[in-house]
């Protein structure tokens, strides 16, 4: 048996727009009811989200099955942690704070099995490969990982033209928050200068066929975004989500 189909990289392939939820909560009751709310993919953080590599595999295990895509973004793009992440189980990886072409053709590598990649082969233990029952899981696996990288500084965005030309990213996500910190606007992504810069960026990626990312929770600035060809993004999170939904009640009932 081969590995699943990533439904995710294929309908970013063809060119289908994919909403999706940040979840940084790491609770496996919440990431299956976020997984039922009916977003194309919901985003297991493991960057600014308390998640170790079992928090992610049980998440994971929550969101299988579900009419949802799992997508997991790393803390950092080192390739043990990588390797971990694959063999839990995640098809999808966004990866921060990516600034150099040489780092995206790493990355390349890091997904992908030899002779093509690095990724280690244990997939006769993995819960990616079912623990040794998906038969042709090695030979199968490479195709179905989506692997997006995450420019968020000046650096970053500099070396967006080779990025695009690298061979194996399924897209380029841009983050408005630490993009602006570098421009200098800490916390003010929506600054004339950090706007025109990732909107330039959104058109550049869009041409080059890959898919353009981006966390946009103000819908006025998704509809912006999606006109300059942004095709997976983030439109909702779970934390920001819970916390004005309790603030709102509390301020409503709970008055002295």
């Amino acid at each position: 048996m081969n590995a699943p189909e990533n439904k995710l990289k294929s309908a970013l392939g063809s060119g289908k727009t994919q909403f999706g939820c940040w979840f940084n909560l790491a609770d496996t009751i919440g990431a299956e009811i976020v997984g039922r709310a009916g977003f194309d993919w919901v985003l297991i953080d493991a960057e600014h989200g308390p998640n170790g590599i079992k928090d992610i595999a049980i998440q994971l295990q929550a969101l299988e099955g579900l009419p949802t895509s799992a997508v997991v973004r790393a803390p950092v793009g080192e390739t043990w942690v990588i390797k971990q992440i694959l063999d839990a189980g995640a098809q999808s990886l966004l990866i921060p704070m990516v600034e150099t072409v040489e780092e995206a053709r790493n990355l390349v590598a890091a997904v992908r099995y030899p002779p093509i990649g690095r990724r280690g082969v244990g997939a006769f233990v993995a819960r990616a490969a079912q623990f040794g029952t998906l038969s042709n899981y090695l030979q199968s696996a490479d195709e179905q990982i989506c692997l997006i990288v995450q420019l968020e500084t000046k650096t970053g965005l500099s070396a967006l033209d080779d990025i695009l030309k690298v061979e194996g990213i399924d897209g380029v996500f841009i983050g408005p928050a630490d993009l602006a910190a570098d421009m200098g606007y800490l916390g003010n992504p929506k600054a004339d200068e950090v706007q025109k810069t990732i909107l330039n960026a959104l058109e550049r990626i869009s041409a080059s066929g890959k898919a353009a990312g981006i966390l946009s929770l103000d819908d006025q600035d998704t509809e912006v975004y999606l006109s300059s060809g942004a095709r997976f993004v983030g439109v909702a999170s779970d934390v920001l989500t819970l916390n004005n939904a309790l603030r709102a009640k509390a301020e409503k009932w709970c008055k002295t």
